[in-house]
């Protein structure tokens, strides 16, 4: 089932994307196209994935992935909500530190072994979910910045402002998603013991 979903959301939305890529250049919409044409790749990274003996990512978060690339590429990039709607960059940084802080956790169940779970501390699971959180927010910051040193000058209009409240808001949804793997690895912990 998890093969025949990012199957189907990776050919649908790398179409999209693909349709969207000849309008734009045919346009002459050089903003446009190289988003779409970005939205091509991104869209069929994840099929890597189907190489791999088992896929760590459960439905949710393949879902969520392409949930963030619709609202990022198609919402907020071409059809400009980043410049019309003043919260959706905030939000949708506060998306994608809860998404990679799930990300985050499946990793982690992945890479521990299960037996081998219940010996690590819930203070390392906390601070590997938060950390991968941080860490991203700071790589697209990153990448915000060369972006508009080589290509255009739009992804950080507010300068540092922006790139202080897309941090906080990264870390904010990071830091929910870091307490959410406290909580329940804690109470699976109690449920073993008794």
């Amino acid at each position: 089932m998890k093969r025949k979903v990012l199957i189907t959301l990776s050919i649908i939305f790398s179409l999209g994307m693909t349709g969207l890529f000849i309008y734009y250049l045919v346009k002459h919409d050089h903003t446009r196209w190289q988003v779409a044409l970005g939205g091509i790749f991104v869209s069929l990274l994840p099929l890597g994935l189907l190489k791999m003996k088992k896929n760590p990512f459960n439905i949710p978060i393949i879902i969520g992935y392409y949930l963030f690339l619709f609202c990022s590429l198609y919402l907020g990039s071409i059809s400009s909500f980043y410049l019309h709607i003043k919260w959706w960059d905030s939000t949708l940084h506060f998306f994608k530190g809860m998404f990679v802080g799930f990300v985050g956790i499946s990793l982690f169940k992945h890479w521990i072994p299960k037996g081998a779970r219940s010996n690590v501390s819930t203070g390392i699971l906390f601070l590997f979910v938060l950390s991968l959180s941080v860490f991203t927010s700071a790589l697209w910051e990153i990448y915000e910045f060369v972006g508009d040193l080589t290509l255009t000058h739009t992804m950080q209009r507010g300068g540092n402002s922006d790139t202080m409240l897309d941090l906080l808001c990264g870390l904010s949804g990071g830091l929910i998603t870091a307490i959410y793997s406290l909580i329940r690895k804690k109470r699976l912990k109690e449920r073993c013991w008794t």
